[in-house]
């Protein structure tokens, strides 16, 4: 311990930024004369009452009494984890966020042990003192409307996970446009939330993140809208057959993975043709994007087979995906066996130089299927540049039946001879 006490202090404080929690750090002042008030510095604090019983009364003293000693001009993290204690939990982030410069705030609730009357985060941590929040970290929790402005200049990192708003529509426009400097920002939406459209629209945004998949109603009212002209990536997933529009093409989109229950596409579709990177699970081919839009900058692209259009899907982006160099082709999602699979039909849509940039292809949980096994001889006949294959077989399927995919495998019908096909067994742990 005394040749650690030798420290300078900047190393000390980073070692006690990484305990646990609080209480953990404010444990070491007993350790020597040395430690007595380093804790008091440290840029890191962690208030955790999820894990164990706890009185709260005997928690919120804690921490009031933890940040009245606390002597550090900014904290650059300060982080609450909510459990079964978590009654009045608005009094003690009052509190708090009227004693502490705070850049990085995460709020955690635990709604697994915690009772049905939900959390209410206090109307101070978005309308006064807390102006140079750089990340907010929100989630399972309730943000009530409030008539006093919302302001959050230096605000880059915002998540809402689970929220509730019941200021509804209105609400989230005001809440986001408070935001003037916002770059990322990550919304996973409950069904409960009083929200019927959720719209975006932040002229800086760079990376997105729109979730509406868990538990969730279908309700075709129900939807998005995104005005985000300067974004890099988006990550869309919703399975609530709700809708999405998109104001403004977003032009610098570099990487988007689409993962939607809807036939409602075509137009969020139809704005991602600068990708470079793509990932898709779509319900629906037909009009998943405008004709005539042309996927100049695709690179890679990975599409998800557990929907049914999953082949027609494919067959579409590959036509209008000249300069593509990587394809993988996956199972991310259960195969819901009640719905038909379906069926390769090789047509004169696709023409013979469909691939003439493709390098890699990867299929992933391979069964060795009819349709898997034309697929697959399909695009190692037509990509005549392909330098790498690989086939991995699915945990599920038995030692002989992947002899016999093996056996059956369609390695003749390679048209580049430089191609290294490797196929790999997936063993069942």
């Amino acid at each position: 311990m005394d040749m650690i006490s030798q420290l300078h202090d900047e190393l000390l404080l980073g070692i006690l930024s990484l305990l646990p929690t609080a209480k953990d750090v404010v444990a070491t002042m007993v350790l020597s004369k040395r430690w007595q008030s380093l804790w008091m510095m440290v840029p890191r604090l962690v208030y955790d009452d999820s894990y164990q019983n706890i009185d709260y009364g005997k928690f919120s003293t804690f921490v009031d009494r933890s940040l009245v000693l606390h002597k550090a001009p900014v904290i650059e993290t300060l982080h609450f984890k909510f459990g079964k204690t978590c009654g009045s939990t608005g009094d003690t982030l009052n509190r708090a966020a009227d004693k502490c410069c705070v850049r990085n705030l995460i709020i955690e609730i635990d709604t697994s042990s915690t009772s049905n009357t939900p959390v209410t985060l206090p109307r101070s941590l978005y309308t006064g003192g807390c102006t140079r929040f750089v990340t907010l970290e929100l989630s399972n929790a309730v943000l009530e409307d409030v008539s006093s402005p919302i302001s959050f200049p230096s605000l880059k990192n915002l998540s809402l996970i689970f929220m509730k708003y019941p200021g509804g529509d209105e609400f989230v426009k005001r809440l986001l446009s408070s935001c003037p400097v916002l770059e990322d920002l990550v919304v996973e939406r409950c069904p409960d939330d009083s929200v019927a459209i959720f719209t975006v629209r932040v002229p800086c945004l760079k990376n997105l993140v729109l979730q509406k998949t868990r538990k969730v109603i279908i309700n075709e009212s129900h939807g998005f809208v995104i005005d985000a002209p300067s974004l890099e990536r988006l990550d869309f997933a919703d399975y609530s057959c709700g809708f999405c529009i998109v104001e403004n093409n977003m032009c610098q989109i570099a990487r988007a993975s689409i993962d939607v229950y809807s036939p409602g596409t075509k137009q969020l579709l139809g704005s991602l043709t600068s990708a470079k990177r793509l990932f898709l699970c779509l319900t629906n081919s037909k009009d998943a994007y405008p004709v005539g839009s042309i996927f100049h900058s695709l690179v890679h692209l990975t599409i998800c087979i557990c929907e049914t259009e999953w082949l027609n899907v494919l067959i579409r982006v590959l036509r209008d995906s000249a300069n593509l160099k990587t394809l993988k082709i996956q199972e991310y999602h259960y195969i819901r066996t009640s719905e038909p699979r379906p069926c390769w039909k090789e047509t004169s849509l696709v023409p013979e130089y469909l691939l003439p940039s493709l390098e890699k292809f990867k299929w992933r949980y391979y069964e060795g299927t009819e349709t898997e096994k034309q697929v697959v001889a399909f695009i190692l006949r037509i990509a005549s540049c392909l330098k790498q294959a690989t086939i991995k077989s699915s945990r599920s399927i038995n030692h002989n039946k992947k002899l016999e995919m093996l056996k059956d495998f369609p390695v003749s019908s390679r048209r580049s001879p430089a191609c290294l096909l490797a196929f790999f067994w997936t063993l069942k742990l």
